[in-house]
């Protein structure tokens, strides 16, 4: 049997890795602390070690430059995890053994490949086509789910929204799931209790504050009829869950509702380790180096206003992003037959074809690129209609450039 030790793991991330290589009927050997990890190196000899980089490098270094003078476990490779650092350092891990550093937060499908490669055996993959966007604003958990349901994304989900819930600080959260793309026949009914499973088993999240968005009819017969899914309201109005969520008491209308917990979504997940979209989503090849991949983007920037263009593309360059500006919707919709958008910023009210036709003939051509819609139209009708055809998110004008490079990165969960 295969043996794997994981190093200083945080705990989702660990829960998570021992789950999915119980699965593979991997052994996993646990340990917190550099000393007790060289012992249990020693002890174990796994075939590869798991490494996730919380603090400093100096006891990583201390630790790596140990076990390169064992001659037993010299030859052990090391996959590291953590937070961005300079390519010098990067160098130096490599120097003693690290073959694949990951900064968080991980796309899986690239890492489990690589693992794979390493212990020379296949994971099991599920391929199904499944955007999974989740973010938080106060109590209220957003969470989209588009194209499909794919269960290594429903089972990340679990393992995110425990993460989010304990950052945050939350006590009694609220969930909104939004599937209004997805239309869910019986074939569905087990991913669907999966992904339903994984959202109740924080035990802070109870039935009555769990709210679905769905227009299918077996997905709301799947839950009225199930047990332990009494007090789930499934609904097509995003107005009506708002309201049944969320005091509305300091708000006149219901168009305020949504811009205060919609289209400002506040980031907090900046040292999030899970990530629910995966680098395959993109559509991109992959080569050797693809844990990089997603370290330079290039941004469509849509708008008639040339002073918002401007500032939006100087904005975007302080994060080393390439801009496309367009001006005219026509022109953009040419554009994207020419280039691979990484995210798109769109404005609603332009001359010729409107931001609303843009996200139609996207979702028209199967195209995928993230949209962040940045508009002076605030009415609930404008909103709703935006985020039903496909927008990520909607920032209402006029915000800081940084705010709106912010919600870009945000949304494409540190890419950048």
């Amino acid at each position: 049997m295969k043996n794997v030790l994981i190093i200083d793991a945080s705990p989702m991330f660990r829960e998570f890795l021992k789950d999915k290589f119980s699965a593979e009927k991997i052994a996993v050997t646990v340990t917190q602390g550099k000393r007790d990890a060289f012992i249990k190196m020693i002890s174990s000899l796994p075939e590869l070690i798991i490494l996730e980089i919380q603090g400093n490098l100096e006891g990583v270094f201390e630790f790596l430059k140990k076990k390169f003078g064992d001659p037993n476990a010299v030859h052990i490779p090391i996959i590291a995890v953590g937070p961005p650092i300079e390519n010098q350092k990067t160098s130096v891990l490599a120097q003693f053994g690290v073959v694949k550093y990951f900064t968080k937060p991980i796309k899986f499908d690239v890492f489990f490949e690589s693992v794979g490669y390493i212990l020379k055996i296949a994971f099991s993959m599920d391929a199904t086509p499944c955007m999974l966007d989740i973010h938080r604003n106060g109590n209220i958990i957003f969470m989209e789910i588009a194209e499909g349901l794919n269960r290594e994304k429903l089972s990340l989900l679990k393992y995110k929204l425990a993460e989010m819930i304990e950052t945050g600080g939350m006590e009694s959260p609220k969930i909104i799931l939004m599937m209004t793309n997805l239309d869910l026949s019986f074939v569905d009914g087990q991913n669907l209790e999966l992904l339903l499973d994984n959202v109740l088993a924080n035990a802070k999240v109870q039935t009555g504050n769990v709210k679905v968005l769905s227009f299918s009819s077996f997905t709301r017969e799947l839950i009225s009829g199930h047990p332990r899914y009494e007090g789930i309201e499934v609904s097509t109005n995003l107005s009506h869950v708002l309201n049944t969520l969320v005091d509305s008491s300091s708000s006149s209308s219901v168009s305020e509702l949504i811009t205060d917990k919609i289209l400002k979504s506040e980031q907090h997940e900046d040292s999030s380790s899970i990530e629910t979209r995966f680098y395959s989503d993109s559509g991109t090849e992959q080569d050797e180096d693809s844990d990089t991949v997603g370290n330079v983007l290039r941004i469509a920037l849509v708008d008639d206003d040339k002073i918002t263009l401007k500032l939006l593309e100087e904005s975007f360059k302080t994060v080393g992003a390439t801009c496309d500006s367009y001006e005219i919707g026509t022109e953009f919709m040419a554009g994207i037959n020419k280039h691979k958008y990484d995210l798109a910023v769109l404005d609603i009210l332009m001359p010729g074809i409107s931001g609303f036709d843009i996200l139609m003939r996207l979702r028209s051509v199967r195209n995928e690129i993230p949209v962040i819609v940045y508009s002076q139209t605030t009415q609930r009708e404008d909103v709703i209609q935006a985020l039903s055809l496909g927008a990520k998110r909607y920032l209402a004008k006029p915000q800081k450039p940084e705010i709106v490079v912010q919600k870009a990165i945000e949304l494409l969960h540190g890419k950048i």
